[in-house]
């Protein structure tokens, strides 16, 4: 997309997300334009905890940035990740996925990615940048990040190689517009979506209990009828009765799912 148009906003909030070690926090402190963020090469990460740290540019331009303790750590659980969108108050302008040349795409990225998707919703993905780290490795073997990520890479995805320094936050700055731009100059709000995240928690746990009563009540009519039992018994028609109750709380659940995403989608419309 080629647009001059800009759009100026009191800040921009950005994200950086991506496997610990990647160079999340040293892509903040490129960002911000000093050593705000602890930055190592370490396979156990230096991000603990979820940080936001703001610089201001010439122009006035207020940029927020919230380093975190790395897409892949899922060890906290999503609770870590709901800390995180607090300190996102005005939405998320955009999310820059870092990823290292030093190491190729994997798996467990690519999981990881979903998961992102999943916990955020599909529209994350429209506010996602990617960033490179390690492009210096590239230089050394005579190699472009066109080489590296392959002729057949698709042309919208949003990239920028860390390899000119120079011009590196101007690239990222324009790059936020541009998506920006692509998105109706509406941000992601990550608190908006907080009430949805709750109620999918609540159809996952009620799903995930259903099945084991559907399981139990499969191996007692099973016991039942191994042992010649009458099928009427005290065990099978109360898990018939749970499975019916637990039934009704998922379709409601289902219902007010659906009309959690209608209200969002009329709210921004």
């Amino acid at each position: 997309m080629s647009d001059n148009r800009e759009l100026t906003y009191p800040s921009w909030t950005v994200v950086l997300v991506g496997k610990t070690g990647n160079g999340k926090s040293a892509t903040g402190n490129s960002i911000l334009g000093r050593k705000a963020f602890k930055s190592r090469a370490s396979s156990s990460g230096v991000t603990t905890a979820c940080q936001l740290e703001r610089t201001v540019l010439k122009d006035g331009q207020i940029i927020n940035v919230i380093d975190t303790p790395g897409l892949f750590d899922f060890s906290s659980g999503s609770e870590l990740m709901k800390k995180c969108l607090r300190l996102a108050g005005g939405g998320i302008h955009a999310i820059l996925v870092v990823f290292s040349v030093r190491t190729r795409f994997s798996q467990e990225e690519e999981a990881a990615l979903d998961s992102l998707q999943n916990f955020f919703g599909s529209k994350i993905t429209d506010y996602m940048i990617v960033v490179f780290t390690g492009g210096d490795d590239l230089e050394e073997n005579d190699e472009t990040l066109e080489d590296y990520l392959g002729r057949d890479c698709p042309q919208p995805l949003k990239t920028n190689d860390q390899t000119q320094k120079d011009t590196q936050l101007q690239q990222l700055l324009s790059l936020v517009n541009t998506v920006l731009l692509e998105n109706g100059g509406l941000p992601y709000d990550a608190n908006d979506r907080s009430t949805e995240l709750q109620i999918e928690a609540k159809l996952k746990e009620a799903t995930a209990k259903y099945e084991q009563k559907l399981a139990e009540e499969k191996a007692a009519r099973q016991q039942a009828e191994k042992n010649a039992q009458s099928l009427s018994t005290d065990v099978i028609p109360k898990l018939g009765t749970e499975l019916v109750e637990i039934r009704r709380e998922i379709e409601a659940l289902k219902d007010e799912l659906a009309d959690e995403r209608r209200r969002r989608i009329c709210s921004i419309l």
